[in-house]
């Protein structure tokens, strides 16, 4: 019988690792360790299957690169599609410091006009990560992601999470606003909200299967990071490490995704779970 406390596909899960010392991770954040963590298991898996050492990653939405150059230096061909040109500059800059300028390649474009600019069916990997809150329509901005897939593909899928914006309202005493998530069709607890939209676990799951993928795993990021003081964080030796620890150990129980600032979800083509 299967755990019900485990989503499904947590047999992927990466496992534990020195999560400060690896130089290939975006930053030693703990706004990126659990996502980095996931995306390059799933890069490393997805090198074994297709035997090429060297993988075509699409990052929609990927700005100043904070994924994309890090992927790079794991190998992999780099293409970024956001629609600032000040954010691709400054990509092209970081790319250059990192010495990946050779792989990592910026097109201004958007997730609604993508073939526009990148070619169908074309990539190993996609990376939607801070795109769906700001599309006008999150289930076609998810079908142009699955459709720049190869048969074998995996997408990564970052959102804002509705239960953490409702929790850190309420925490921070504003009830009335953290109610107003809570009813609101788009998770926004106000006018002055700077998220257009907010997501629940049943509805990015449900995107991703309607775009012909499998969900391979879904984890919370930001579980508790977004809710403990920082000063506790930069003050109090080994807390750092220990609350990165506690973040992944928390982001695949289903118990905290309702809690999490943010939602990730690693999607499969039929062909690359069966991989």
């Amino acid at each position: 019988m299967s755990d019900p406390m485990r989503p499904p596909g947590s047999q992927h899960r990466p496992q534990p690792t020195a999560l400060r010392s690896d130089p290939s991770r975006p930053r030693a954040s703990l706004r990126t360790a659990v996502v980095w963590d996931v995306l390059k298991d799933a890069l490393d898996r997805r090198v074994k299957a297709t035997g090429r050492e060297s993988l075509d990653v699409l990052d929609t939405g990927g700005g100043s690169g904070n994924f994309a150059v890090p992927v790079a230096r794991l190998g992999h061909r780099v293409t970024v599609v956001d629609p600032s040109p000040n954010a691709l500059f400054a990509l092209e800059r970081r790319a250059a410091e990192a010495g990946v300028a050779d792989r990592v390649q910026g097109v201004q474009g958007d997730a609604h006009g993508l073939f526009d600019v990148v070619e169908r069916g074309g990539y190993d990997a996609v990376l939607c990560h801070g795109v769906l809150e700001y599309v006008d329509d999150p289930a076609e901005g998810i079908r142009n992601a699955v459709g720049a897939l190869r048969p074998e593909g995996v997408l990564s899928l970052l959102a804002a999470g509705l239960g953490g914006a409702v929790l850190a309202r309420a925490l921070a005493g504003h009830f009335t606003e953290a109610r107003q998530a809570l009813g609101d069709p788009d998770g926004r607890w106000g006018e002055g909200d700077p998220v257009p939209r907010r997501f629940t676990t049943d509805q990015l799951t449900d995107l991703v299967e309607g775009a012909g993928l499998r969900v391979g795993a879904v984890h919370g990021v930001r579980v508790f990071a977004d809710l403990v003081p920082g000063v506790l964080v930069d003050t109090e030796p080994g807390a750092l490490d220990a609350l990165l620890k506690l973040e992944a150990a928390a982001a695949e129980i289903p118990a905290f995704h309702s809690v999490a600032t943010q939602l990730h979800v690693l999607g499969e083509t039929p062909e690359s779970a069966e991989a």
